[in-house]
């Protein structure tokens, strides 16, 4: 069984904005297709500051979860 190092705070951060950065541009482009089906019309600013409200939620979100995992596995690890 291999032990690896650590994930940093920072590299946490990092790498869920990366993932949630391509959320970003597909949830635009998905915006600006399904609203319409539904029949939700808004402006690209409206969507756009949906999708950015949304975005700092997921970041938030994802940096919590990976940091609360991590504890969890080290503690896991200690035993």
């Amino acid at each position: 069984m291999s032990t690896r190092p650590a994930q940093s705070p920072v590299w946490s951060l990092i790498e869920t904005c990366a993932s949630v950065a391509v959320g970003f541009v597909l949830t635009l482009l998905l915006q600006a297709i399904i609203y319409p089906l539904f029949g939700i019309h808004t402006s690209f600013a409206t969507n756009l500051w949906l999708t950015l409200i949304f975005t700092v939620a997921s970041i938030a979100r994802g940096y919590v979860l990976r940091r609360v995992f991590e504890r969890l596995h080290n503690r896991s690890a200690q035993e």
